[in-house]
């Protein structure tokens, strides 16, 4: 454990914001998870000890660290008190750049004046976010992969201001969390999204336009490229409305047309077909029922 950064705080219960507080907890430090809706709390808890037990199956840890690691999570219904004695903030809400504005104002008020402010964000500007507070040489990104337990990249995005100090106390935290950091200048989707995204805006107009169904675009891309999952699977793993966030991230950012948004995205965004999460996108994840 990076011993000055051992109190951290993370803002957002949901996907990303439960697996950043599990692989914190995990690696000895003491996690405050921050949501305003108790709910949303209930659940991350529920998740994260639902994880670790998988974690007991495979005989990762024991059920004694299991108990050690749940201790260490800290459920907070305000921002405002779970950051006011924390060294490390990790912002992880929805990929909205008004609400993340909102958030790091708030956390720029409430923290220490020598904590760092780090966002999860996979595309919004880290200079953008800085901007909103009055530490800027303070604010990175550190931009996690879903599901964090088991994924081995952090992107650490430099923002316009970050000091080199900043960047090398984020590093060797991401380190300690056992993962492989790698860094990124703040332009528009970074390295990961920017490359990715129209990746799989390509798939999708592949399919819009016919060319071949949604099992065969997939099958390609993994038996012809060695891709784990086909890009219109992943796109429902990773929620088209994130998908779609992002690509117009990359389209008002570089003004170039090869970034804009398939109209089938557009409408199946629009209509609620948001992937995994919404129990449908390009595939059904409905539950089958089984005849009586």
């Amino acid at each position: 454990m990076v011993e000055m950064y051992q109190d951290v705080a993370v803002i957002g219960a949901g996907t990303m914001g439960n697996g950043i507080a599990h692989v914190f907890a995990q690696s000895g430090y003491h996690v405050n998870l921050i949501d305003v809706n108790t709910e949303a709390l209930d659940l991350a808890l529920a998740t994260i000890a639902a994880n670790l037990d998988r974690q007991i199956k495979k005989e990762i840890i024991t059920a004694d660290q299991r108990n050690r690691i749940l201790s260490r999570i800290n459920r907070v219904d305000s921002i405002a008190l779970g950051v006011q004695d924390r060294q490390l903030v990790v912002e992880a809400a929805t990929e909205n750049k008004d609400l993340k504005f909102k958030i790091f104002r708030e956390m720029d008020l409430h923290a220490p004046k020598t904590a760092i402010l780090a966002s999860n964000t996979s595309s919004i500007s880290i200079t953008e976010l800085a901007a909103v507070t009055a530490r800027p040489a303070q604010v990175i990104g550190m931009h996690f992969m879903n599901p964090v337990p088991v994924m081995k990249l952090v992107e650490i995005i430099r923002g316009y201001e970050t000091s080199d100090e900043v960047l090398k106390d984020v590093l060797a935290v991401a380190e300690d969390l056992g993962k492989e950091p790698h860094a990124s200048q703040d332009y528009p989707g970074f390295v990961a999204n920017r490359t990715l995204m129209p990746m799989i805006n390509e798939a999708i107009w592949t399919l819009h336009e016919g060319v071949a169904t949604r099992e065969d675009i997939d099958a390609i891309m993994k038996l012809g490229m060695n891709h784990p999952m086909g890009p219109l699977t992943l796109a429902d793993f990773i929620g088209l409305d994130v998908c779609l966030a992002i690509l117009r991230v990359l389209h008002d950012g570089f003004g170039n047309p090869k970034y804009a948004p398939c109209p089938l995205l557009v409408n199946m965004v629009n209509a609620g077909h948001l992937g995994r999460k919404a129990g449908q996108g390009f595939y059904d994840y409905t539950p089958r029922q089984v005849p009586a």
